[in-house]
C-alpha cells in the first residue's frame, strides 16, 4: 500500500517528552477520507497512553483523538463527504462492522474490539495507529463526522471525547426537562456533562469537594452546587437524582453519592477505569431503592453525530485553552495538577 509522510508529535518511550516525529499515512483507498488537522484536543487518555500508565502502549505513541479539520482528499467510493468539508474524528477509526454491537451503531462496544484512533492495530499498514497530534489523518468515511459550520472549531475538538462520553449516558438514560441530574467532578468531562444536561432541559447539580468551584459551575449553567464534604449538604439531597454522572478519574468513595440517587435511578461511572479496592460500593442503597451503578464508554458514530448536531443547534462547545504543539509537555504537567479550564486544544498550524 502506498503511503506519504507527515509531521507529528509523539513519545518514543514512557519516560520521553513528546517531540517532533515523522510518520506514514496511507494514501486514500476507495472509502477513505484524508483530513488536514486544524485542531486537536488533549485528553487524559493521551497522557496515560504516552506514559504507559495502563500498559500496552506501542511506541512511538502519537496521541490525539479529538480531531477537527478540513477534508483534502476523498476515495472514489466516498459518498457522504467532499473535499473542502469540515470533518471530525473521535476515539475510533474502525470496528468489525458485523457483530451485534456494530449493527446497532454501538461500535464502541464492538465484540471484536474497536480500533482506537491511536495505539490501535493498524490493519492497513501494520503496526499501531497514530492520532491527531499530526498534520493529516486518513480515516474510513464510516468513522468521519460532520461538523456544524456555526461552531468555534477549536472548541468543538473536545466534544469528540469529553462531549460524547457524557452525552451517551444522558441519552441512554433518557434525560429530559423533567430529569434531575448530578455531576461529580468539574473537569473536562464534568463541564461538558453540565452543558449537555442543561441543553436537554434537565435540572443540574454539581457535587464538589471545594466551595471554590461554585461560581464557575454557575457560569456553566449549573442550578445547584452541593459540597460533598458537608454532611448537611449531602443530607439535603438524599434520594433526589435520577442520574448521576461520575467523572472523577481516580478511585474514590461512591457510597455517599449512591444515597442521593432516586428510586430506580442510576449512578454512571465515566471517569475511573479500574477496580475499587479500598472503597467498595455498598449494595444496601442499591437493593433498598433499586438503584444501579453502571459504566459507559464514549459513544457510537451515529450518536456522536447526533451530539454534534445538537451542539450546533444549541451553540454548545467546550471551554478551552488553546496551546501550540511545542507546549504539549508543559500542558501534560498542568493536566496532572488539574490546572486547565477545562480542556487544552492544540492549534495544529503550530506544528
Amino acid at each position: 500500500m502506498s503511503t506519504f509522510t507527515v509531521k507529528a508529535y509523539g513519545a518514543e518511550s514512557r519516560t520521553a517528552d513528546l517531540q517532533e516525529l515523522k510518520i506514514e499515512r496511507r494514501e486514500v483507498t476507495a472509502k477513505d477520507i484524508e483530513i488536514e488537522i486544524l485542531y486537536c484536543g488533549v485528553c487524559h487518555s493521551d497522557l496515560h497512553t504516552a506514559r504507559n500508565d495502563w500498559g500496552g502502549s506501542m511506541y512511538p505513541v502519537v496521541p490525539g483523538h479529538e480531531i477537527v479539520g478540513r477534508i483534502t482528499n476523498v476515495g472514489s467510493e466516498v459518498s457522504k463527504f467532499k473535499v473542502g468539508d469540515l470533518a471530525a474524528v473521535g476515539c475510533m477509526v474502525d470496528s468489525c462492522g458485523e457483530c451485534e454491537s456494530c449493527k446497532h451503531d454501538l461500535e464502541q462496544y464492538c465484540q471484536k474490539g474497536f480500533t482506537g484512533t491511536y495505539n490501535g492495530k493498524d490493519k492497513h499498514l501494520g503496526g499501531q495507529t497514530f492520532g491527531g497530534y499530526s498534520q493529516k489523518v486518513v480515516v474510513d468515511e464510516g468513522f468521519v463526522l460532520s461538523v456544524p459550520e456555526n461552531l468555534d472549531l477549536a472548541a468543538v475538538a473536545p466534544l469528540l471525547c469529553a462531549g460524547i462520553t457524557t452525552w451517551s449516558p444522558l441519552r441512554h438514560w433518557n434525560v429530559g426537562p423533567d430529569s434531575k441530574v448530578a455531576v461529580v467532578g468539574l473537569g473536562g468531562l464534568g463541564h461538558m456533562a453540565i452543558k449537555l444536561a442543561k441543553g436537554l432541559g434537565a435540572e443540574v447539580t454539581l457535587f464538589s469537594r471545594t466551595p471554590g468551584k461554585t461560581e464557575d459551575a454557575k457560569k456553566l449553567g449549573t442550578d445547584h452546587v452541593v459540597i460533598s464534604t458537608e454532611k448537611e449538604h449531602m443530607d439535603s439531597v438524599q434520594g433526589k437524582f435520577d442520574l448521576i454522572i461520575d467523572t472523577v478519574p481516580y478511585e474514590h468513595d461512591i457510597n455517599p453519592y449512591l444515597q442521593t440517587v432516586a428510586l430506580n435511578g442510576t449512578l454512571v461511572l465515566v471517569g475511573f477505569v479500574g477496580q475499587f479496592e479500598e472503597t467498595k460500593p455498598s449494595t444496601l442503597p442499591m437493593i433498598f431503592q433499586r438503584r444501579s451503578v453502571a459504566g459507559s464508554l464514549i459513544g457510537g458514530i451515529a450518536e456522536t453525530q447526533e451530539m454534534l448536531d445538537f451542539c450546533g443547534e444549541h451553540n454548545i462547545v467546550s471551554d478551552i485553552e488553546l496551546i501550540k504543539m511545542s507546549e504539549i509537555n508543559e500542558a501534560y504537567e498542568r493536566m496532572l495538577k488539574s490546572d486547565v479550564k477545562y480542556r487544552f486544544v492544540i492549534d495544529m498550524q503550530s506544528l
